[in-house]
């Protein structure tokens, strides 16, 4: 896409959101789009690691869960205001995965997968058997509503406004990484990591930076969830909620920014189209992945424009 239409592209967007939130009343819809913004948080911290720089990785929720019980803990029991204890939430998970990631990343392909798989189950475990600090199994509860200084986000509709706003940032600070000399770095590790360590691409610092940014957005999605819903628990960023991110990214299509927005909002949709299955859902995620990776491995945005371009070559002909 040519960066002389972004401007327009964001304002578009920015006004499209505007004009939801403006229109929609329903509280049921406007937590369903909440939804579908928390979600492509998520698809958009992992897109930059597994889509533009090409690390696996199968742990991703527990930096989701950093984030929710961090401020969860820090507003609930210390009282501490959410704005503080936001750069706390994200600050925490970003150390962790600096820790984690400078092994961590030095395998590659399935074992690094299995490296991040066994994070995630580590920090599951944490926040399910240390229920003195997290409330266990059980779950926290009494997470206070987001308020920051006098400005309240305790409606549906604020909090809609907040969440679509942090979305948009993301997508631009996605974006500018992404075409600038550093996401450049990162597609020629995706390409060929030893070949981009051969033109002098440092790919150990690259990576770790990627990981360490990504594990910030996720837990920052985290923090919006645990302030969205009041009440948290371990079920929610196990490894299920990790293959759920994946499936986002790989249908929306990996290394494209919008395609993390369009995977999240069909795998946020699915299940309210699919109530009479919700017993097969995992099932159901499987078959789509599965159908999207034989017939449009690159994802669905990707296809569909793929599509596009071949029915517009067939029509020129004729």
């Amino acid at each position: 896409m040519d960066d002389k239409y972004l401007p327009a592209i964001y304002t578009a967007f920015a006004l499209g959101i505007a004009f939801l939130g403006w229109r929609i009343d329903n509280a049921y819809y406007l937590q369903l789009l909440i939804f579908i913004g928390l979600n492509t948080l998520l698809a958009l911290s992992l897109n930059m690691l597994m889509g533009y720089a090409g690390q696996i990785s199968l742990g991703h929720a527990a930096f989701y869960g950093i984030g929710a019980y961090v401020t969860a803990i820090l507003t609930t029991t210390y009282q501490v205001p959410p704005l503080l204890a936001l750069p706390a939430a994200v600050g925490a998970a970003m150390v962790i995965a600096w820790i984690v990631g400078m092994p961590t990343l030095r395998l590659s392909g399935y074992y690094l997968g299995m490296g991040t798989l066994g994070f995630g189950m580590i920090v599951h475990i944490v926040l399910r058997e240390w229920g003195s600090l997290t409330g266990g199994a059980s779950g926290f509860v009494g997470i206070p509503p987001l308020k920051i200084g006098p400005v309240s986000f305790a409606s549906s509709k604020s909090y809609f406004f907040l969440v679509w706003a942090v979305v948009l940032a993301m997508i631009i600070l996605c974006r500018r990484i992404i075409d600038s000399r550093v996401g450049r770095a990162l597609c020629a590790i995706h390409d060929g990591e030893k070949a981009a360590a051969a033109v002098g691409v440092n790919t150990r610092r690259l990576k770790l930076q990627v990981f360490v940014l990504s594990a910030g957005i996720a837990a920052l999605a985290g923090f919006l969830y645990a302030h969205l819903i009041f009440f948290i628990s371990p079920g929610s960023f196990g490894f299920m909620a990790s293959i759920k991110i994946v499936t986002m990214v790989v249908i929306g299509g990996m290394a494209s920014i919008w395609g993390a927005l369009f995977g999240a909002s069909l795998l946020t949709l699915l299940p309210e189209w699919l109530h009479a299955f919700s017993e097969f859902e995992m099932v159901i995620y499987g078959l789509i992945l599965m159908v999207v990776m034989i017939f449009m491995p690159r994802g669905l945005t990707r296809g569909l424009v793929d599509i596009y371009e071949r029915y517009r070559k067939t029509h020129d002909r004729q």
